[in-house]
Protein backbone atom coordinates (compact mmCIF):
# COMPACT_ATOMS: atom_id res chain seq x y z
CA UNK A 1 0.00 0.00 0.00
CA UNK A 2 1.22 3.61 -1.15
CA UNK A 3 0.10 7.08 0.76
CA UNK A 4 0.03 9.40 -2.61
CA UNK A 5 0.33 13.05 -3.04
CA UNK A 6 0.33 15.11 -5.95
CA UNK A 7 3.71 15.56 -5.79
CA UNK A 8 4.42 11.83 -6.05
CA UNK A 9 1.47 10.75 -8.44
CA UNK A 10 3.32 10.58 -11.26
CA UNK A 11 5.84 8.85 -10.37
CA UNK A 12 3.38 6.18 -8.13
CA UNK A 13 0.36 5.90 -9.95
CA UNK A 14 0.73 7.01 -13.74
CA UNK A 15 4.61 5.41 -13.99
CA UNK A 16 3.88 2.66 -11.74
CA UNK A 17 0.77 2.00 -13.45
CA UNK A 18 2.90 1.17 -17.08
CA UNK A 19 4.07 -2.22 -14.78
CA UNK A 20 1.17 -2.91 -12.88
CA UNK A 21 -2.06 -2.32 -12.68
CA UNK A 22 -2.94 0.26 -9.67
CA UNK A 23 -6.12 0.81 -7.60
CA UNK A 24 -6.26 4.48 -6.15
CA UNK A 25 -8.63 4.16 -2.99
CA UNK A 26 -9.49 7.59 -2.63
CA UNK A 27 -10.55 8.36 1.41
CA UNK A 28 -11.16 10.59 4.34
CA UNK A 29 -9.94 9.71 7.74
CA UNK A 30 -13.57 10.71 8.45
CA UNK A 31 -16.18 8.35 6.24
CA UNK A 32 -17.50 5.61 8.03
CA UNK A 33 -17.61 3.20 4.55
CA UNK A 34 -13.67 4.16 3.97
CA UNK A 35 -12.88 2.07 7.35
CA UNK A 36 -14.84 -0.87 6.34
CA UNK A 37 -13.28 -1.04 2.48
CA UNK A 38 -9.86 0.37 3.58
CA UNK A 39 -8.73 -3.34 5.08
CA UNK A 40 -10.44 -4.98 2.82
CA UNK A 41 -8.16 -3.47 -0.16
CA UNK A 42 -4.94 -4.01 2.21
CA UNK A 43 -5.94 -7.83 2.80
CA UNK A 44 -6.61 -8.31 -1.07
CA UNK A 45 -3.67 -6.30 -1.87
CA UNK A 46 -1.35 -8.87 -0.07
CA UNK A 47 -3.33 -12.24 -1.16
CA UNK A 48 -3.03 -10.98 -4.93
CA UNK A 49 1.00 -11.00 -4.01
CA UNK A 50 2.38 -8.09 -6.50
CA UNK A 51 -0.62 -8.51 -9.38
CA UNK A 52 -2.10 -5.18 -8.44
CA UNK A 53 -0.51 -2.15 -6.21
CA UNK A 54 -2.84 -0.44 -3.87
CA UNK A 55 -2.34 3.79 -3.62
CA UNK A 56 -4.62 5.50 -1.10
CA UNK A 57 -5.04 9.59 -1.73
CA UNK A 58 -6.57 11.27 0.84
CA UNK A 59 -9.25 12.97 -0.31
CA UNK A 60 -9.40 15.86 2.14
CA UNK A 61 -5.34 16.57 1.98
CA UNK A 62 -4.95 16.02 -1.89
CA UNK A 63 -7.98 17.69 -3.24
CA UNK A 64 -6.37 19.08 -6.17
CA UNK A 65 -6.00 14.91 -7.19
CA UNK A 66 -9.87 14.42 -6.37
CA UNK A 67 -10.81 17.05 -8.48
CA UNK A 68 -8.84 15.56 -11.14
CA UNK A 69 -10.67 12.38 -10.85
CA UNK A 70 -14.17 14.12 -10.65
CA UNK A 71 -14.53 12.78 -7.37
CA UNK A 72 -17.81 13.30 -5.97
CA UNK A 73 -18.66 11.08 -3.32
CA UNK A 74 -15.66 8.54 -1.03
CA UNK A 75 -14.86 6.19 -1.26
CA UNK A 76 -14.09 5.62 -4.75
CA UNK A 77 -12.04 4.00 -6.52
CA UNK A 78 -10.29 4.35 -10.03
CA UNK A 79 -8.22 1.20 -11.46
CA UNK A 80 -5.14 2.81 -13.61
CA UNK A 81 -3.25 0.72 -16.34
CA UNK A 82 -0.26 1.87 -18.73
CA UNK A 83 -0.94 5.07 -17.42
CA UNK A 84 -4.54 5.83 -18.06
CA UNK A 85 -8.01 5.06 -15.50
CA UNK A 86 -10.01 1.97 -17.03
CA UNK A 87 -11.83 1.01 -14.73
CA UNK A 88 -13.54 2.02 -10.94
CA UNK A 89 -17.22 1.84 -8.47
CA UNK A 90 -17.72 4.08 -5.88
CA UNK A 91 -19.03 2.77 -1.87
CA UNK A 92 -17.74 -0.08 0.19
CA UNK A 93 -18.24 -3.20 -1.53
CA UNK A 94 -18.60 -6.73 -0.29
CA UNK A 95 -14.48 -8.82 -0.41
CA UNK A 96 -16.41 -11.21 -3.31
CA UNK A 97 -17.71 -8.38 -5.55
CA UNK A 98 -13.71 -6.64 -4.95
CA UNK A 99 -12.16 -9.62 -6.30
CA UNK A 100 -14.73 -10.15 -8.81
CA UNK A 101 -13.47 -6.46 -10.20
CA UNK A 102 -9.86 -7.10 -9.78
CA UNK A 103 -10.21 -10.28 -11.72
CA UNK A 104 -12.10 -8.74 -14.59
CA UNK A 105 -8.53 -6.82 -14.69
CA UNK A 106 -5.30 -7.80 -13.28
CA UNK A 107 -3.25 -10.58 -14.37
CA UNK A 108 -3.77 -14.30 -13.07
CA UNK A 109 -1.00 -15.50 -11.12
CA UNK A 110 -0.47 -18.32 -13.85
CA UNK A 111 0.06 -15.49 -16.40
CA UNK A 112 2.73 -13.43 -14.12
CA UNK A 113 4.29 -16.83 -13.74
CA UNK A 114 4.21 -17.75 -17.26
CA UNK A 115 5.55 -14.30 -18.21
CA UNK A 116 8.30 -14.14 -15.69
CA UNK A 117 9.34 -17.91 -16.85
CA UNK A 118 9.55 -16.77 -20.98
CA UNK A 119 11.71 -13.73 -19.05
CA UNK A 120 14.09 -16.26 -18.00
CA UNK A 121 13.90 -18.66 -21.12
CA UNK A 122 15.06 -15.09 -22.87
CA UNK A 123 18.05 -14.58 -20.80
CA UNK A 124 18.96 -18.28 -20.80
CA UNK A 125 18.68 -17.81 -24.77
CA UNK A 126 21.04 -14.73 -24.73
CA UNK A 127 23.75 -16.87 -22.55
CA UNK A 128 23.32 -19.71 -25.28
CA UNK A 129 21.86 -22.12 -22.57
CA UNK A 130 18.99 -23.36 -24.91
CA UNK A 131 18.08 -26.72 -23.68
CA UNK A 132 17.44 -24.29 -20.26
CA UNK A 133 15.31 -21.86 -22.34
CA UNK A 134 13.31 -24.47 -24.01
CA UNK A 135 12.58 -26.43 -20.53
CA UNK A 136 11.41 -22.67 -19.40
CA UNK A 137 9.79 -22.06 -22.60
CA UNK A 138 7.15 -25.78 -22.41
CA UNK A 139 6.70 -24.73 -18.89
CA UNK A 140 5.63 -20.92 -19.23
CA UNK A 141 2.90 -22.71 -22.27
CA UNK A 142 2.33 -24.90 -19.90
CA UNK A 143 1.27 -22.83 -17.22
CA UNK A 144 -0.19 -20.35 -19.34
CA UNK A 145 -2.01 -21.94 -22.60
CA UNK A 146 -3.24 -18.49 -23.50
CA UNK A 147 0.23 -16.88 -23.53
CA UNK A 148 0.86 -16.64 -27.66
CA UNK A 149 4.11 -15.05 -26.72
CA UNK A 150 5.60 -17.58 -25.21
CA UNK A 151 4.11 -20.05 -27.29
CA UNK A 152 5.58 -18.27 -30.23
CA UNK A 153 9.09 -17.97 -28.65
CA UNK A 154 8.39 -22.35 -27.71
CA UNK A 155 7.24 -23.07 -31.40
CA UNK A 156 10.33 -20.60 -32.88
CA UNK A 157 13.17 -22.46 -31.06
CA UNK A 158 11.90 -26.04 -31.43
CA UNK A 159 12.20 -25.10 -35.28
CA UNK A 160 15.14 -23.66 -35.13
CA UNK A 161 16.50 -27.47 -33.48
CA UNK A 162 14.68 -29.05 -36.10
CA UNK A 163 12.45 -30.58 -33.91
CA UNK A 164 9.51 -30.27 -36.48
CA UNK A 165 6.69 -32.76 -34.77
CA UNK A 166 7.29 -30.97 -31.72
CA UNK A 167 6.51 -27.70 -32.98
CA UNK A 168 3.19 -28.44 -35.34
CA UNK A 169 1.72 -30.51 -31.85
CA UNK A 170 2.65 -27.39 -29.67
CA UNK A 171 1.44 -25.22 -32.26
CA UNK A 172 -1.76 -27.51 -32.78
CA UNK A 173 -3.49 -25.78 -29.95
CA UNK A 174 -3.68 -21.86 -31.54
CA UNK A 175 -3.35 -23.39 -35.60
CA UNK A 176 -6.90 -21.21 -36.13
CA UNK A 177 -5.21 -18.15 -34.75
CA UNK A 178 -2.37 -17.77 -37.83
CA UNK A 179 -4.83 -16.19 -39.96
CA UNK A 180 -5.48 -13.19 -37.57
CA UNK A 181 -1.87 -12.86 -35.99
CA UNK A 182 1.57 -12.04 -37.52
CA UNK A 183 3.47 -13.61 -35.21
CA UNK A 184 1.60 -17.22 -35.51
CA UNK A 185 1.41 -16.81 -39.17
CA UNK A 186 4.72 -16.42 -39.96
CA UNK A 187 5.64 -19.86 -37.82
CA UNK A 188 3.10 -21.56 -39.79
CA UNK A 189 4.64 -19.91 -43.01
CA UNK A 190 7.85 -21.55 -42.09
CA UNK A 191 6.22 -25.00 -40.82
CA UNK A 192 4.35 -24.64 -44.70
CA UNK A 193 7.54 -24.63 -45.88
CA UNK A 194 9.01 -27.39 -44.47
CA UNK A 195 6.20 -29.72 -45.57
CA UNK A 196 6.29 -28.10 -49.12
CA UNK A 197 9.86 -29.15 -49.41
CA UNK A 198 9.53 -32.65 -47.86
CA UNK A 199 6.73 -33.53 -50.02
CA UNK A 200 8.51 -32.37 -53.23
CA UNK A 201 11.30 -33.01 -54.99
CA UNK A 202 13.49 -30.66 -54.33
CA UNK A 203 16.66 -31.84 -51.60
CA UNK A 204 19.14 -29.85 -50.18
CA UNK A 205 21.75 -29.72 -53.37
CA UNK A 206 18.11 -27.75 -55.65
CA UNK A 207 20.08 -24.72 -55.57
CA UNK A 208 21.63 -25.40 -58.80
CA UNK A 209 18.04 -26.82 -60.42
CA UNK A 210 16.95 -23.61 -59.27
CA UNK A 211 19.11 -21.75 -60.53
CA UNK A 212 19.00 -22.48 -63.89
CA UNK A 213 14.99 -22.39 -64.42
CA UNK A 214 15.74 -18.43 -63.06
CA UNK A 215 18.62 -18.10 -65.67
CA UNK A 216 16.18 -18.89 -68.00
CA UNK A 217 13.38 -17.07 -67.17
CA UNK A 218 13.67 -14.47 -64.51
CA UNK A 219 9.95 -13.91 -64.71
CA UNK A 220 9.49 -17.53 -63.51
CA UNK A 221 7.91 -16.37 -60.71
CA UNK A 222 6.57 -20.24 -59.20
CA UNK A 223 10.23 -21.24 -59.31
CA UNK A 224 11.20 -18.09 -56.97
CA UNK A 225 8.69 -18.96 -54.87
CA UNK A 226 9.94 -22.36 -54.37
CA UNK A 227 13.27 -21.27 -54.25
CA UNK A 228 12.22 -19.11 -51.32
CA UNK A 229 10.13 -21.98 -49.69
CA UNK A 230 13.44 -24.17 -50.04
CA UNK A 231 15.78 -21.35 -48.28
CA UNK A 232 13.06 -21.23 -45.71
CA UNK A 233 13.40 -24.63 -44.95
CA UNK A 234 17.07 -23.66 -44.53
CA UNK A 235 16.73 -21.44 -41.82
CA UNK A 236 18.43 -19.32 -45.00
CA UNK A 237 16.57 -16.44 -44.04
CA UNK A 238 18.59 -13.47 -45.78
CA UNK A 239 18.66 -15.29 -48.98
CA UNK A 240 14.86 -16.24 -48.85
CA UNK A 241 13.94 -12.49 -48.87
CA UNK A 242 16.29 -11.80 -51.47
CA UNK A 243 14.33 -14.12 -53.55
CA UNK A 244 11.22 -12.83 -52.72
CA UNK A 245 12.26 -9.68 -53.47
CA UNK A 246 13.14 -10.15 -56.62
CA UNK A 247 9.49 -11.49 -57.22
CA UNK A 248 7.79 -8.00 -55.60
CA UNK A 249 10.23 -6.25 -57.85
CA UNK A 250 8.78 -7.59 -60.66
CA UNK A 251 5.23 -7.96 -59.76
CA UNK A 252 4.42 -6.64 -56.28
CA UNK A 253 1.06 -8.61 -56.41
CA UNK A 254 1.72 -11.94 -57.94
CA UNK A 255 -0.60 -14.92 -56.32
CA UNK A 256 -2.73 -12.91 -54.09
CA UNK A 257 0.23 -11.13 -52.63
CA UNK A 258 1.74 -14.20 -51.58
CA UNK A 259 6.12 -13.13 -52.08
CA UNK A 260 5.15 -9.40 -49.68
CA UNK A 261 2.97 -12.42 -47.14
CA UNK A 262 6.28 -14.81 -46.87
CA UNK A 263 8.45 -11.42 -47.07
CA UNK A 264 6.75 -10.35 -43.61
CA UNK A 265 6.52 -13.57 -42.24
CA UNK A 266 10.10 -14.01 -42.53
CA UNK A 267 10.77 -10.50 -40.92
CA UNK A 268 9.05 -11.76 -37.84
CA UNK A 269 10.48 -15.22 -36.81
CA UNK A 270 14.02 -13.18 -37.41
CA UNK A 271 13.23 -10.18 -35.65
CA UNK A 272 15.28 -10.36 -31.97
CA UNK A 273 13.55 -10.24 -28.36
CA UNK A 274 13.61 -6.40 -27.31
CA UNK A 275 16.85 -6.14 -25.18
CA UNK A 276 15.72 -4.42 -21.51
CA UNK A 277 16.06 -0.70 -21.34
CA UNK A 278 15.53 1.92 -18.90
CA UNK A 279 11.74 3.52 -18.76
CA UNK A 280 11.54 5.78 -21.51
CA UNK A 281 13.85 4.69 -23.46
CA UNK A 282 13.48 2.96 -26.88
CA UNK A 283 15.08 -0.16 -27.31
CA UNK A 284 17.49 -0.17 -30.82
CA UNK A 285 16.57 -2.24 -33.75
CA UNK A 286 18.25 -4.81 -35.09
CA UNK A 287 20.48 -3.80 -38.41
CA UNK A 288 19.71 -6.88 -40.77
CA UNK A 289 15.91 -6.15 -39.38
CA UNK A 290 15.85 -2.34 -39.98
CA UNK A 291 17.37 -3.00 -43.17
CA UNK A 292 15.12 -5.35 -44.81
CA UNK A 293 11.86 -3.77 -43.99
CA UNK A 294 13.18 -0.64 -45.81
CA UNK A 295 14.06 -2.59 -48.37
CA UNK A 296 10.21 -3.96 -48.42
CA UNK A 297 9.27 -0.42 -48.03
CA UNK A 298 11.51 1.00 -50.98
CA UNK A 299 10.16 -1.85 -53.73
CA UNK A 300 6.36 -1.59 -52.77
CA UNK A 301 6.04 2.40 -51.99
CA UNK A 302 8.05 2.53 -55.91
Amino acid sequence: MIDVTLENFETEVVAASMQVPVLVDFWAPWCGPCKTLGPVLEKLEVEYAGRFTLAKIDSDQEQQLAAMFGIRSIPTCVLMMNGQPVDGFMGAQPESQLRAFLDKHVPSAEELQAEEQEEEALDALAEGDTEGALEKLQHAVATDPANDDARFDYVKLLLQLGREDDAKVAFAPVIAKAEVSRRLGALKAWMDALDFVASSAYGTGAGAEFDAKIAANKRDFETRFARARWLMAQQRWQEAMDELLEILMRDKAWNDDAARKAYVAVLEIIEPPKVKVADGQIPPEDPVVASYRRRLSSVVLS
